[in-house]
């Protein structure tokens, strides 16, 4: 008799046939948590995910804290696989402490995340919302935006994300101004320079930084205040790099033109909740809910990265490409 099927459960939204039928060739089995469709994992009990976890030698995650209480008590679990990027929701110590396995599907999401990127821009530089609103009320009157074209981007980092929207940027004759520790000479027709000089310098600044300690907020009140009269703030990457607080108070006094924001303080903080809410209220702020991975062929390269991260880590496999190992 051949041994039952490895149970892998799956919290993420919309895990495709083609990663449930990876893992099925692999001597797995995709178990759903049984959310509705437009359910995130954070919202899971601890209760009904301890229940869904009893058997289950692989995770596969979306956004629910991994924490090592978590992870404790369910020692038959070896993998855990995050559909998405960075370990920010994961307890990392206290998985290296039991024993565990924790991936990312490091790329899957980069087009996505910087197609979003390049939409925003486009979007509260052409006051699409303003106008969109306008025309909704029956006013027809134009609404008159700005080119992107000719302007300076400032891109504070240059990670995978940040390179893809660096390229794009350049088929709009903008000039690339970018702040990062570790300059890449294969982007010669980027600008390296300090934080505070593209702060002060650009038309746009769009976010793509890791969140941590050192960048918390890196976006505050001094830096709006140095950054031009009506520049425009983009952020697709971590919410806690932007100040809400004082996002807001700069956009309520017309210091800026406006701002992009797929993520939001609140999402870590619920006390902030209020701040997201009239911030993505405004006319010139174009908000979406942490959705610029999100694309239909985004979510299936991470659903079929993540399938194959964990077959390697149950196997004792090289990790294929895609797949980041914490602390690897």
């Amino acid at each position: 008799m051949s041994p039952a099927p490895r149970r892998i459960l799956i919290t993420t939204r919309l895990f495709d046939d083609a990663a449930a039928r990876y893992l099925a060739e692999h001597d797995c089995v995709a178990v759903p948590s049984g959310l509705p469709a437009d359910a995130l994992d954070s919202d899971i009990p601890d209760a009904a995910l301890s229940a869904l976890l009893e058997g289950a030698v692989g995770w596969i995650v979306g956004q629910r804290a991994v924490t090592r209480e978590i992870l404790a008590a369910h020692p038959d679990l070896k993998v855990i696989a995050r559909r998405g990027v960075g370990y920010d929701r994961v307890d990392i110590a206290g998985a290296r402490a039991l024993g565990r396995i924790v991936t990312i599907a490091a790329g899957a999401n980069d087009p996505a995340v910087a197609d979003h990127t390049l939409a925003m821009i486009l979007a509260v530089l052409r006051r699409l919302k303003e106008s969109a609103i306008a025309i909704a009320a029956d006013d027809w009157r134009v609404v008159s935006g700005f080119d992107l074209t000719g302007k300076t981007v400032g891109l504070v980092g240059l990670g995978r994300i940040g390179k893809a929207v660096a390229r794009r940027l350049h088929g709009f004759d903008t000039k690339v101004l970018v702040a990062t520790r570790t300059p890449d000479p294969d982007f010669p027709f980027v600008e390296y320079v300090p934080l505070d000089d593209l702060i002060a310098r650009s038309d746009v600044v769009s976010l793509h930084a890791p969140l941590g300690p050192e960048t918390r907020h890196l976006i505050g009140a001094a830096a709006l205040a140095a950054m031009k009269p009506h520049a425009v703030l983009v952020n697709t990457s971590r919410g806690g790099l932007v100040d809400d607080r004082a996002l807001l108070a700069a956009l309520e006094a017309g210091r800026l033109g406006g701002a992009g924001l797929d993520v939001f303080e609140a999402e870590a903080d619920p006390a902030l909740k209020p701040v997201a809410a009239a911030l993505a209220a405004r006319p010139d702020v174009v908000a979406t809910a942490h959705a610029s991975g999100s694309s239909g062929e985004a979510l299936a390269r991470g659903n079929l990265i993540s399938a194959q991260c964990v077959v390697a880590a149950l196997d004792g496999l090289a990790m294929p490409p895609g797949c980041l190992v914490a602390g690897g």
